[in-house]
């Protein structure tokens, strides 16, 4: 049997994405990184920015432009979500009515930025899911949320055990940003980021909250586009220290490091590979490997780490390709 059918028995399976999120707004970078994940493949996902990315007064031709490229060839793996004004703009209903309406059936997901409560992201979800019944579209499209504001998180958890939500991402500035200069403005960047106690306090709420649910928590842009390595330090940090799984990218240069900082170690992979392969031969029952004892509980562990090393694209073990993942 395969690792999601025996490990995760009564439990809701984990959502498994790509490590980066890489947000593109103008219709060149929209293209570009198009082509650079047809090159890579789908080691990373693509955001098409409807709300900073629009010109004022263009909204509506930027929605289907984005609609165009989704639904075009150079979306090679259908692994390209859309960005949606805040529920507080007047055009986030268009907005959806354009691309779900239009590219619903290729739309990988839609990201809600700026909520408020968990009622905000119910409202979006259903208008959602209405327009996609009325467009014939047979799927839940996932929804992505941006917890950047004081009331988000203190509903973090509600928000994170929505059924269609599959991640929750941390809106750093925004959030710094709704402090009122409480907190000051090195802790937008690093190292303060992962030291200042509130935002300390915030990631790590947004990670529980995911992880007690399944869903995915991905961390904040690091603006350091100059130096695209510091993205990668940042996306180590946020995996080590606070169980992130994924990060956002604003540049092209910081998709690489990014993936590079959540791609599992040789050695790691190896054990993780021995492990399960013993176990699915021995019906998944505890086995020794290396003078230790290892039963369904490291199973979940080890198996969650070749996922993740898939997601980056790494080559694994021929046996292990051909048991669980083809």
């Amino acid at each position: 049997m395969h690792p999601s059918e025996v490990l995760f028995q009564g439990e809701a399976i984990p959502v498994q994405l790509p490590v980066c999120d890489h947000y593109a707004g103008s219709e060149k970078l929209m293209r570009k990184s198009l082509a650079l994940q047809q090159a890579l493949g789908p080691v990373f996902d693509i955001t098409f920015d409807c709300e900073d990315g629009a010109a004022v007064g263009l909204e509506r031709e930027h929605a289907t432009l984005c609609a165009q490229l989704i639904n075009s060839a150079e979306n090679a793996h259908n692994r390209v979500g859309v960005r949606i004004h805040d529920p507080a703009h007047p055009c986030w209903r268009e907005d959806v009515d354009i691309l779900v309406r239009t590219a619903g059936a290729r739309l990988a997901y839609v990201v809600v930025p700026k909520v408020t409560d968990v009622v905000e992201v119910a409202r979006v979800t259903d208008h959602v899911n209405q327009v996609a019944r009325a467009s014939g579209i047979a799927r839940h499209i996932p929804i992505h949320v941006l917890i950047e504001t004081h009331s988000a998180l203190e509903q973090v958890f509600d928000i994170a055990s929505l059924v269609q939500v599959e991640c929750l991402s941390f809106g750093l500035m925004d959030f710094v940003s709704a402090h009122h200069g409480a907190i000051p403005g090195e802790a937008m960047r690093s190292p303060e980021q992962f030291e200042h106690p509130l935002i300390r306090r915030a990631m790590l709420e947004i990670s529980a909250a995911c992880h007690r649910h399944g869903k995915v928590p991905s961390h904040n842009v690091s603006t350091d586009v100059q130096n695209p390595q510091r993205s990668g330090d940042d996306a180590y940090r946020a995996r080590a220290e606070f169980g992130y799984l994924r990060k956002w990218s604003i540049h092209p240069g910081q998709i690489e490091p990014i993936v590079s900082a959540f791609r599992p170690g040789d050695s790691e992979i190896g054990a993780a590979s021995q492990i399960l392969l013993a176990a699915h031969e021995n019906n998944w029952a505890p086995i020794r490997h290396d003078g230790q004892l290892h039963d369904r509980a490291s199973y979940r562990y080890y198996w969650s780490l070749l996922q993740r090393a898939h997601a980056t694209g790494t080559k694994l073990p021929s046996p292990v390709t051909e048991l669980f993942f083809d």
